[in-house]
């Protein structure tokens, strides 16, 4: 199954999500920031880890999937739709599938199950499962050092042999020999994405697609003019504009995302840096930090 909407490759957006004062959804700011996404070019991802799902309810989850794909179907440009729909309960990540689907979103991020840490045949049984009860492409999400377990290359290229709809891959392991590995052992069809800004430039080389970003949070056009770039065949002019915005792809994870991110955001006055506890924005020295790259880049 391919990613047709998609196309050849792109930047999608792992979007923050604005908190009112009482840290209830700012839907009003989230619609406006939506806008501004598609504006400068991105696709979508509702619910990923930086939307900070793990701290929303269920019915908020699935109310600002509902606003994605609502605010995609306004524009012109037609948006990708990537909801984040994965759990640690493979019964959840089921229903959360099941709603994105018949609500409208184009295709599923499913993340490793958290905490249980299964194993690879588990792995394999969880996504099967997930594949079965959808019709929906799935990009599985592998990122170790926040799930406590590794999704290994041959799983993944097993998942993508068997079952139809299992799409591509967000790659946040940091393993560049480990995503060598899947790039090889999977078809041309199957769509390779980075979940590290500063390894988009070295998982496109070896023939990924681009990336899932942090950095597109509040550079979205450049992050799209970087990858269109690649995608291009500019290799020279992407080498300089990766170590042009190295600085920003790294100080975005002095702490725990999306805490960096939302506090450049709040910098740069897209939205309001608030974070439902237990995330919490960066130390004060930390802020100085952010600031001082933002500066830098004539970003503030």
């Amino acid at each position: 199954m391919t990613l047709e909407k998609f196309g050849s490759y792109g930047v999608v957006t792992a979007m923050i999500t604005p908190f009112k004062e009482d840290f209830s959804l700012d839907e009003k700011k989230y619609r406006e920031f939506i806008q501004f996404q598609i504006k400068n070019g991105c696709h979508l991802l509702a619910m990923g880890t930086t939307g900070e799902c793990a701290t929303l309810s269920h019915d908020e989850h699935k109310k600002a999937i509902d606003i994605t794909i609502d605010e995609a179907n306004k524009s012109e440009k037609d948006p990708f739709v990537l909801a984040g729909t994965g759990s640690n309960s493979t019964k959840e990540a089921i229903e959360l599938s099941q709603y994105a689907e018949k609500a409208g979103a184009d295709a599923l991020l499913i993340v490793v199950p958290y905490y249980n840490k299964p194993v690879q045949h588990s792995l394999f049984d969880h996504y099967s499962a997930i594949a079965d009860a959808v019709s929906l492409p799935i990009i599985l999400y592998n990122v170790p050092s926040r799930t406590g377990r590794n999704l290994e290359p041959e799983t993944i290229v097993r998942l993508a042999r068997v079952k139809e709809n299992i799409a591509g891959i967000k790659c946040a392991s940091g393993d560049i020999d480990q995503i060598t590995k899947i790039i090889k052992n999977t078809s041309e069809d199957f769509v390779v994405l980075s979940g590290d800004d500063s390894l988009t430039y070295h998982l496109m080389a070896l023939g990924g697609r681009g990336v899932v970003s942090v950095a597109s949070n509040i550079i979205p056009k450049q992050m799209v003019e970087f990858v269109n770039i690649m995608g291009d065949g500019n290799w020279e002019k992407a080498r300089k504009m990766q170590l042009k915005l190295y600085d920003l792809f790294k100080v975005l994870f002095i702490e725990t995302n999306p805490g960096p991110v939302k506090m450049a955001a709040e910098i740069m006055d897209i939205m309001d840096g608030r974070m439902r506890l237990p995330l919490t924005l960066p130390t004060k020295d930390n802020q100085k930090k952010i600031k001082a790259v933002l500066k830098e880049l004539d970003l503030v």
